[in-house]
């Protein structure tokens, strides 16, 4: 959180001598005034017009991610001996989340290309100028923009724009055990569909102990992906920023009851006693997960959940379903969390980047990616050539379905989201652990953070 306050911060003092520095046009001046680079110094043609040179690209990825990445800048490389890929594995999104974007930019040595997984604050930096169209290098990149899925294309255009385009996406299910549903008395082959059903669930999963201590939860609101800021939101109906108005939407009914819905399970299960059961607990790629333990019968997390499972608790018998939802609700649908490609404002060789982007959003080439995570293609076409749904995978079928329902998308996707990501997490704690009424807080928050989109 403090690396997305520090990262906002940096943009505000910085952003106008981008702007003054970068224009809106693809020819740069750094922030000193000097002479604009020139993005074709390191580029030429060879005899047969083809592109040529070398070209940086930053990766957000790590551990496995990370030698996968790694692999494919390989082939690349060896399957094009005249263009070059200089990839740096750069932390915090990409250098996004910690200021080294900016700084770079703002130092004229910006890299050619970038992939973030914080695809919000990504978005943020588009909107403050901090990319490059794409527009001018589509045509290097083989692609058409409208065949992406349309829930992806809410965090490719900004006022009109394309300046990211999504590698790759996630949906978010709902895992639940299996076998601790069979001994709570549920079918596990009829999963809770609507909210009343997922807190009537919890409670006939919650076990305690004979002195009145919680050992099994059936399902905690702000566990996993549930954490997210905009995610709870966006399944009570609600995108938290309204694009067309330009206006946050925080204070809508839905809103106020995400959090009054989360403060019932406060009350309900004491919100110090769920810290101390799960403070000891592992991450998701963790043995000591508690839905890996046992410890939590329902969790809603991400289709890259399976592998972790995969390898840390094979044992564990599960299945995944639709998010539940309130009436008014989002049912049968996801946020498509997504990795973005951008081309950051001052970058030499955007034609090079744009190059590697042809390559890179190659099925065959993301295969062993999806096949490991069950990750999904952004364009839907794609969804044909992976293994998954050539084996009539059951949980691929329904993330393909989720992604595309009409009613999925990304929330929250404006100037100021990383900062109210922090902000929004900061009032559903005082909600959850003061019993804070939330419409005053999210009140005061609206109206403080569209004073900063209105600037």
């Amino acid at each position: 959180m403090k690396k997305r306050i520090f990262a906002l911060l940096i943009c505000v003092l910085m952003i106008s001598s981008l702007i003054a520095g970068c224009g809106q046009s693809n020819t740069n001046k750094p922030a000193d005034g000097t002479a604009a680079p020139d993005k074709t110094a390191e580029k030429t043609a060879d005899a047969s017009g083809e592109l040529s040179g070398t070209f940086t690209y930053w990766s957000c990825f790590s551990g496995d991610s990370m030698i996968w990445d790694q692999g494919r800048v390989d082939s690349f490389n060896a399957e094009n001996p005249n263009v070059k890929c200089e990839v740096q594995f750069v932390t915090d999104s990409a250098g996004i989340n910690n200021g080294k974007l900016l700084a770079a930019i703002a130092g004229g040595n910006a890299p050619d290309l970038i992939i973030a997984d914080d695809y919000s604050s990504a978005y943020s930096y588009a909107a403050n100028g901090s990319f490059e169209s794409w527009e001018p290098y589509l045509e290097f990149t083989g692609l058409s923009l409208d065949d992406f899925i349309k829930g992806y294309q809410d965090v490719m255009y900004y006022d009109g724009v394309p300046y990211l385009i999504p590698q790759d996406g996630n949906a978010l299910m709902l895992y639940y055990n299996v076998d601790m549903f069979k001994e709570a008395g549920l079918d596990p082959n009829n999963p809770p569909t609507t909210l009343a059903q997922l807190d009537e669930y919890a409670d006939k999963l919650s076990v305690k102990d004979a002195s009145g201590n919680y050992t099994t939860f059936g399902y905690i609101p702000w566990l996993d992906s549930g954490n997210d800021a905009f995610v709870w939101p966006f399944f009570f109906g609600n995108n938290v920023y309204d694009q067309e108005t330009k206006k946050l939407t925080i204070t809508e009914q839905n809103v106020v009851d995400t959090y009054e819905w989360m403060r019932t399970y406060a009350q309900k299960y004491n919100p110090e006693k769920i810290q101390a059961f799960v403070s000891g607990a592992g991450g998701m790629f963790s043995p000591d997960h508690p839905f890996m333990t046992g410890k939590v019968a329902m969790t809603l997390t991400g289709n890259w959940f399976t592998n972790a499972l995969r390898i840390y608790a094979p044992d564990v018998n599960y299945k995944v379903a639709p998010v539940p939802v309130p009436a008014g609700g989002r049912a049968n649908s996801t946020t498509v969390n997504a990795n973005v490609f951008g081309i950051p404002k001052g970058a030499k060789n955007p034609e090079l980047a744009a190059y590697f982007l042809k390559y890179a959003m190659q099925p065959a080439v993301n295969a062993t990616n999806f096949d490991e995570w069950r990750s999904v293609p952004t364009i839907d076409a794609a969804f044909d050539e992976i293994s998954w749904t050539k084996a009539g995978d059951e949980i691929y079928l329904m993330e393909r379905k989720l992604v595309n329902s009409p009613d999925s998308g990304m929330p929250a996707l404006c100037k100021v989201s990383a900062q109210l990501s922090v902000d929004i997490n900061a009032l559903r704690d005082n909600v959850i652990y003061n019993n804070a009424d939330p419409l005053p807080l999210l009140q005061a928050l609206q109206d403080k953070m569209q004073a900063e989109l209105d600037k």
